[in-house]
């Protein structure tokens, strides 16, 4: 639960104090003492963002340890989990779909560069997770991979 406060760093704080006070039967640790939760179901934006991991932006990056980020980017501000708890869930599913105003065409040509690019995760959040991720897409975010990927594509 959070306060809903446009504390971004008091939010972030809050809420990642409220997950380590659960109980690792309920939300179990790995070896470094990180949550594992058991599904991570992410979008992505054309721009390659997760969560509110942003391309260029020093939270993407963050290797503080911190399991929630503050990220003050926008007013108010917002918090996301880091790119570690994320990849670090049992299983970590990407899913992109359909148009809209930004992407009318769909994000195909975006996911292309998440899944086949040379994108790093600082230029394109996403591709931190490509490890460890499925990626679900439609036609509208499949529509530019190779044959190699689009057979795969949902």
């Amino acid at each position: 639960i959070m306060d809903g406060t446009a504390d971004a760093a008091a939010e972030a704080k809050a809420y990642e104090s409220r997950l380590q006070a659960l109980p690792p039967s309920v939300l179990p640790r790995d070896a470094s003492g990180a949550p594992v939760f058991d599904l991570m179901l992410v979008g992505v934006g054309d721009d390659g963002h997760v969560g509110s991991l942003y391309p260029g932006r020093p939270e993407v990056l963050d290797a503080s340890g911190r399991w929630v980020l503050p990220v003050e980017m926008k007013v108010p501000g917002s918090i996301t989990l880091s790119l570690p708890v994320m990849a670090a869930a049992s299983e970590v599913v990407i899913a992109a779909c359909g148009v809209s105003p930004k992407a009318p065409k769909g994000k195909s040509a975006a996911m292309k560069q998440g899944i086949e690019g040379e994108e790093t995760p600082s230029s394109f959040p996403a591709v931190g997770l490509r490890g460890v991720a499925t990626w679900h897409l439609d036609e509208a975010a499949a529509g530019a991979l190779s044959k190699k990927y689009a057979k795969c594509a949902v």
